[in-house]
């Protein structure tokens, strides 16, 4: 079996838990910070799961990270 080519912008989005979980940073804390609370912006600092729905798409394009 041939060997598959890592999607770069998949990798630099993306990382593997040490349990197998997908782990994906959370949108929306590029700019327009000042109209957003503390507490949300430090929630939105935290990494988030991929949801299962996507997990198998995402893991062919990261297929050895």
């Amino acid at each position: 079996m041939p060997k598959l080519k890592t999607k770069k912008s998949a990798a630099k989005r993306f990382r593997r838990s040490a349990s197998g979980k997908i782990i994906r940073n959370k949108a929306g804390k590029r700019h327009f910070l000042s109209s957003k609370g503390t507490t949300q912006k430090r929630r939105l600092a935290q990494k988030d799961t991929v949801d299962a729905s996507d997990h198998k798409r995402i893991k062919e394009l990261i297929p050895y990270k």
